[in-house]
């Protein structure tokens, strides 16, 4: 079985963005404050490199935090030859980069082609312009749409992020938003649910007691649905949920720090139960990485199960991949 896919994260700060949405504080998010330099690339591969899980071919050098061409464009051209030296030393595959959809061009794609970027992922966030004018985004739809074509065209991997929960959206507009993602073709989506952070716009909203967040059960049925529907049209879904957060900047929100093992989990039990018929006992065989996912928290899944009459143990088998169900009734 191949390696998983991993990265070395590099996290530029709000530096790029022109700017202030109103839920964000990305240092808050990231835990950085400071512009990384190329020191910081050398030490964050050679911590990766002497891991057990590195894969040179599976291995990407990541910038997040930020928005990437957005930031000076000296300073983005350091940080991009000081990554691509380990593209050219075959010590990883490649460079992903995260950027705003107003921050993309022909000009910036050459450099980025240039530096061997592989992938770009562009923060939508939401295709409801009203939505994103409420957050303050700073870019339209229609910025997304050019972006994500241009960055097709140019023959780099397309990542798109998209928010739920936003001031003024709802679950139908977020699956409106979806459904023009899969438009765009993308290679890969990231879903990320609103949390309220200290010292941001959504926070003043939520204390005047204009906005009112998703509750974690209705920003994991929600994210369930999303992921649902770009499974189903081939798009990989990388994350679900903030990898992380600084604990006293959280005000409100569906945080969990395993808020896509609560999704994933989900899709499991639904999976299951979509194809169960006679009522009994059952062997359910997954991926080790996929035993708790399947059980569920605190067994949830399996309690669930036996409540509707299906008495069911979950085992391993390495050779299914991740997600992956064989379904065995027990002698």
């Amino acid at each position: 079985m191949s390696a998983a896919h991993s990265n070395v994260a590099i996290f530029v700060p709000h530096i790029g963005c022109p700017n202030q949405c109103s839920f964000c504080n990305q240092r808050y998010i990231t835990g950085k404050s400071t512009a990384p330099g190329e020191k910081d690339i050398e030490k964050a591969v050679d911590k990766l490199v002497n891991s057990p899980k590195y894969d040179p071919d599976t291995t990407e050098i990541a910038f997040f935090g930020g928005s990437f061409t957005a930031i000076d464009r000296e300073y983005m051209v350091s940080l991009l030859k000081a990554a691509s030296v380990f593209v050219e030393k075959g010590i990883v595959s490649g460079i992903r980069i995260s950027t705003r959809p107003d921050a993309i061009d022909e000009n910036r794609l050459n450099i980025l082609k240039h530096y061997h970027v592989t992938s770009i992922e562009i923060g939508a966030q939401s295709l409801n312009n009203s939505v994103l004018t409420a957050n303050k985004r700073g870019h339209t739809e229609d910025d997304v749409i050019r972006s994500a074509g241009l960055i097709r065209d140019f023959g780099f991997e397309l990542g798109i992020q998209m928010m739920t929960g936003l001031y003024t959206d709802t679950d139908e507009s977020s699956i409106e938003t979806a459904e023009k993602i899969i438009k765009l073709k993308p290679d890969t989506v990231r879903i990320y649910p609103t949390i309220v952070l200290k010292d941001t716009d959504l926070a003043d909203l939520y204390y005047k007691n204009i906005y009112k967040p998703q509750s974690l059960e209705s920003a994991v049925d929600l994210a369930v649905k999303l992921y649902k529907m770009f499974s189903k049209n081939r798009i990989k879904v990388i994350r679900l949920g903030l990898h992380s957060i600084e604990t006293e900047s959280y005000v409100a929100g569906p945080w969990h720090p395993a808020f896509s093992e609560l999704c994933l989990s989900k899709i499991m039990l639904s999976d299951v139960l979509s194809r169960m018929s006679d009522k009994g006992k059952y062997i359910l065989y997954v991926n080790k990485s996929d035993v708790s996912k399947m059980t569920g928290q605190k067994r949830s899944n399996i309690k669930a199960l036996e409540d509707l009459g299906y008495m069911c143990k979950v085992k391993v088998n390495e050779n299914l991949k991740s997600m992956e169900i064989i379904i065995e009734r027990e002698v």
